[in-house]
């Protein structure tokens, strides 16, 4: 294998990807290959570039997230290729939804913050699950009598939800003048011929590897907030023009 060919370099990086189920850093991709063999910075972009190229038209894509590269399925496919897996979708409560959506557009933030913008007591569990999850994490903790934690979001909360950096995280006020797609519930949705008989024959190969679950979008869960009560009670549209002084460490 000459592996200062991108198109031969393309293939192995998408071996690579597809054998970890999890995003590669350029940097992890770099010690895979000994000193001697190890191709160009540039020929790996070249290979990035052709794999990513590689996919158009086809049933899954390559996606640069926070922590690096991942293979994962289009979104298009999620309503019938959720239907390998037995477990329903993750449904959020409101309050989850207000509690996450503010940590991520303001952050850092205290919960004392997320109160006051929301109005109401933030539950415990709601940031207990966010940490669990490993979607948001303590930052420092603000200089005010009591010294509250302040929260903001993970890598792990940017690749969860198909983001390379909050820069991507969508206007809100955007949301709110779109015209909303009716959901498709995923057990009504007609599946295509040939994807339930990729799925037939999935379920029938014993001891067959589960391919990873797709991601979920940001923006559809803040669509689905937004859908929760008309005129919903939050400062958002505003939160990200308000200038955040850096009162800790960098956020992620």
């Amino acid at each position: 294998m000459n592996l200062n060919e991108p198109r031969e370099l393309a293939s192995l990086i998408e071996a690579f990807l597809l054998a970890s189920g999890k995003p590669q850093s350029l940097e992890r991709l770099y010690e895979l290959f000994e000193e001697a063999e190890r191709p160009a910075p540039a020929v790996f972009k070249k290979a990035l570039e052709v794999l990513g190229k590689s996919c158009s038209g086809r049933a899954f894509e390559l996606k640069e997230v926070a922590t690096g590269y991942r293979l994962q399925i289009r979104e298009d496919y999620a309503p019938w290729v959720g239907r390998l897996w037995e477990e329903r979708p993750q449904r959020y409560s409101r309050a989850l939804l207000e509690t996450m959506a503010l940590i991520a557009y303001r952050q850092p933030i205290t919960r004392g913050e997320i109160e006051d913008v929301r109005g109401v007591a933030v539950n415990s569990n709601i940031i207990k699950t966010l940490m669990e999850r490993e979607w948001i994490r303590i930052v420092g903790y603000r200089e005010v009598p009591g010294r509250p934690a302040m929260f903001a979001t993970t890598k792990a909360f940017l690749d969860h939800f198909n983001l390379k950096s909050l820069d991507e995280l969508p206007a809100l006020a955007e949301l709110r003048e779109m015209e909303l797609e009716p959901v498709l519930d995923p057990d009504e949705a007609p599946v295509p011929a040939h994807l339930q008989a990729l799925a037939d024959a999935s379920l029938g190969e014993e001891g067959a590897e589960q391919a990873p679950k797709d991601e979920t979008s940001f923006r559809s869960l803040l669509v689905e907030l937004d859908a929760m009560e008309d005129g919903l009670k939050t400062d958002f549209d505003d939160l990200r023009d308000e200038a955040q002084a850096p009162e800790t460490e960098p956020k992620v």
